[in-house]
């Protein structure tokens, strides 16, 4: 019953009893029906109107900036996951690809990237099934920086602007999986075949993630904030001889 009469119930019931009182209080001033019923229809005709306008436009417009504002806090997020995470952790597993696709040069200068050449390129990420070469000790390394990065993970996760990109929850949730896996092992060094195998696959899946994820944050910094994609180009993890200084 509380929830049948809240008070969303209690304001119409209330505004329709005004209504009804000052039609009433018309109809014993004027004594005139007929404006009143030729008035009443005429707004009442409206109402279909209007309630087109504010569904189809104003509402459209009102979505429309409220996605606009939740994408910018979005590619925030984003940014600040990779000056924390992503650059670091990419730069780290794309040491033990040994794949021909991963060096070469057009992860390098994403400063030259055709729209057609970014989605080609893209694509091929998504595709490649190339293994990493990852050693069981290397596991050890991998584990030290995603455990010093778990806070900002769980905080990471916890974030409501994650609902507004599917891609990029996927990646989140992928790397706080993997860091469980490995925190979990007490000996990285002594796993069984398949235990590996599991390991490699998981590593894999964030390796590919982040790297798709990555060639659309530096799109979206290179065509918005180029002072931004300035310090991103020259910290890019696919660079050997990347410099944070100017040259």
């Amino acid at each position: 019953m509380r929830k049948l009469w809240g008070w969303e119930i209690i304001l119409g019931v209330v505004l329709i009893t005004l209504c009804i009182i000052v039609y009433l209080i018309h109809f014993f001033i004027f004594r005139d029906p007929e404006h009143i019923f030729l008035y009443f229809f005429g707004d009442f005709a409206f109402v279909f109107f209007e309630l087109l306008l504010v569904t189809l436009v104003i509402h459209r417009l009102l979505h429309y900036r409220e996605q606009k504002a939740m994408r910018s806090k979005l590619n925030m997020l984003i940014g600040a996951f990779f000056s924390e995470v992503g650059t670091e952790l990419l730069r780290e597993l794309s040491a033990f690809d040994e794949s021909s696709f991963l060096s070469s040069s057009k992860l390098t200068m994403p400063e030259d990237w055709s729209e057609r050449e970014f989605l080609n390129l893209h694509q091929n990420i998504t595709c490649e099934t190339s293994p990493l070469e990852i050693k069981k000790y290397d596991f050890e390394y991998i584990k030290s920086i995603l455990n010093k990065k778990k806070p900002f993970l769980l905080d990471l996760i916890q974030n409501p602007c994650l609902l507004e990109d599917e891609t990029f929850t996927n990646l989140v949730w992928a790397i706080f999986h993997l860091t469980q896996e490995l925190i979990h092992r007490k000996d990285l060094k002594a796993l069984s075949e398949s235990d590996y195998q599991h390991l490699l696959e998981d590593t894999h899946r964030v390796h590919r993630l982040l790297i798709g994820e990555w060639m659309y944050y530096m799109k979206h910094l290179r065509e918005n904030y180029p002072f931004l994609f300035s310090l991103a180009d020259r910290t890019n993890p696919f660079k050997k001889e990347a410099s944070v200084e100017v040259k």
